[in-house]
């Protein structure tokens, strides 16, 4: 049995809280959640890993592999992520079940009060992040940033959805730029960490087998040093309609081309019918093995190496990802959107939209069977704030008709087109 509630444990703090015997591990996180906005959005990336280096009472990586270990092998992790808008940073942990070690021990309220010794009392020299700390986090996350170009398929992506969404929010990269990550001063570090802790609201999730009152009360006590006060809210992600389709290209040494298709719907998808819907509707087009993008684009016609959707519903942006010979751009692209315009009409079986209804389901049990993924799945509530649960949203699939899916594929706008291809003098 699963039960889960929330509850505002202290001003802007909010727990959610999944009681189940279902794992053998405790799983807690600790998010900030902050609009994301170009001048903070490395610094903010950055923070987490430089508070993960120690704690004033383990100040150093050896000493807080110790402190682990004394958690049975516990786990506590940097995290950064983009919801929408929104950059949630912060840690995330796994520990052994209470259940399961002797019961003199305490490794939920062991592990809580680690967790926010990280967030709260970092170790310090001179009132600062320690340089050597700073630096070597620095030079790894700008070595993260830079990587990103080695997977071409994502790489892709990002460059559709920057350009795509240049001068929104939703454009910027979650670790931030390069540049602005070398520019990071341990005062103006501090400044940001400091700004943090007094202003912004803090997503705390959990999920094991421990009581919502005795999280609760070991939360309240590790957190009795955050300051109090009014933590502002989130602003609402901003939807944007299509004025006209804009393309991009990009010239790299690539021997597949990548072809990536960017979408609005002009609105968050909020609501547990909007997004059952919106997720059938994907699974129909181009989110499944039996959609229309991977039996038509790619095995009929082979046209794609490879070709598949995703939906942010937070943003309401859809996006397809295909690989394809450099001379297939123009006839992979009118195919794929022709498979969009062939949902619009309704041109799709019974049999495809039960397919796609099992599939949504059954991805929506696996969320169940996983902390991770229920994890995930709260903190995009938090920051869309949405109430309903995996369970509601299951039921909301099965009413879903041809009608709902042909509805919300009319909203469904073409906006931009990039396509990575091969340098222009081996063309």
């Amino acid at each position: 049995m699963m039960t889960f509630k929330q509850k505002e444990i202290l001003p802007g703090v909010k727990l959610t809280a999944v009681q189940t015997s279902k794992f053998k591990t405790n799983f807690l996180s600790m998010t900030f959640l902050d609009p994301l906005v170009e001048d903070h959005a490395a610094m903010n990336a950055l923070l987490p890993f430089v508070l993960r280096r120690g704690t004033q009472k383990y100040p150093d990586m050896m000493q807080v592999s110790a402190a682990l270990d004394e958690l049975y092998g516990g786990a506590i992790d940097p995290i950064v992520r983009k919801k929408g808008e929104t950059q949630c940073i912060g840690f995330i942990a796994s520990f052994l079940d209470d259940a399961y070690i002797p019961e003199s021990s305490q490794v939920l309220e062991d592990g809580i009060a680690l967790m926010a010794q990280f967030l709260f009392e970092p170790v310090l020299e001179n009132g600062a992040f320690v340089s050597s700390c700073l630096e070597s986090e620095k030079e790894n996350l700008m070595d993260r940033i830079s990587s990103r170009v080695n997977d071409k398929q994502q790489y892709a992506i990002y460059r559709l959805l920057s350009q795509m969404c240049d001068g929104e929010p939703y454009g910027l990269y979650r670790y931030g730029e390069v540049d602005a990550v070398r520019n990071i001063t341990s005062n103006g570090l501090q400044k940001q960490y400091e700004s943090l802790l007094q202003n912004t609201p803090i997503e705390i999730y959990y999920c094991g087998s421990a009581t919502f009152e005795r999280v609760e009360s070991a939360l309240q006590s590790a957190l009795s040093g955050l300051p109090i006060g009014m933590r502002k809210s989130l602003p609402p992600t901003q939807g944007k309609k299509v004025d006209n389709v804009r393309y991009f290209t990009d010239h790299m040494d690539v021997l597949q081309g990548k072809l990536a298709l960017g979408f609005r719907i002009d609105k968050p998808i909020l609501s547990a019918r909007e997004v059952s819907c919106m997720m059938v509707f994907n699974a129909i087009f181009g989110g499944s093995t039996t959609s229309k993008l991977f039996l038509n684009v790619r095995e009929r016609l082979s046209l794609c190496y490879y070709a598949s959707s995703g939906i942010d519903r937070h943003k309401g942006v859809m996006m397809v990802s295909s690989g394809i010979a450099f001379e297939q751009y123009e006839n992979a692209r009118d195919e794929i959107l022709a498979q969009l315009e062939d949902c619009k009409q309704g041109q799709f079986s019974q049999e495809d939209l039960h397919a796609a209804k099992r599939f949504v389901a059954n991805q929506q049990k696996t969320t169940l069977d996983s902390q991770n993924k229920l994890e995930e799945f709260w903190l995009g509530q938090a920051v869309s704030a949405c109430t309903f649960g995996p369970e509601e949203l299951e039921s909301a699939i099965d009413g879903i008709v041809a009608e709902d899916v042909k509805h919300i594929a009319q909203q469904v706008q073409l906006d931009s087109v990039y396509f990575l291809q091969g340098k222009e003098d081996t063309q």
